[in-house]
């Protein structure tokens, strides 16, 4: 890991050389998540790839880093839902039918 504490993919190969039974375990159950999402054809946030280092580390639990994602992820919600009403156009026959948009 570089000098800014960024994380990457890459950086679970480490734990899972490194050989300690369960950091390697906890890599190889990331690796195949995120691999998981790319057949998909998604890509994970740097911030889940930061939460997974961190889980591995021993530095978040499971329950943590599934608290912090939802917490991310509502907090990310709610900024999308604020910005689509805020900018949508309300149509105002739809309006008229008791729809707002």
């Amino acid at each position: 890991m570089d000098n800014e504490n960024k994380y990457s993919i890459q950086d679970l190969d480490e734990y899972i050389r490194q050989g300690e039974p369960e950091r390697r375990e906890k890599a190889i159950a990331w690796q195949t998540a995120i691999g998981l999402q790319a057949v998909d054809g998604l890509t994970v946030s740097d911030y889940l790839i930061e939460l997974a280092i961190k889980n591995v580390k021993g530095e978040l639990t499971s329950q943590e880093v599934d608290r912090l994602i939802n917490e991310h992820y509502a907090a990310k919600h709610k900024e999308y839902s604020t910005y689509t009403i805020i900018n949508h156009v309300v149509d105002p026959i739809a309006a008229k039918k008791g729809r707002p948009f």
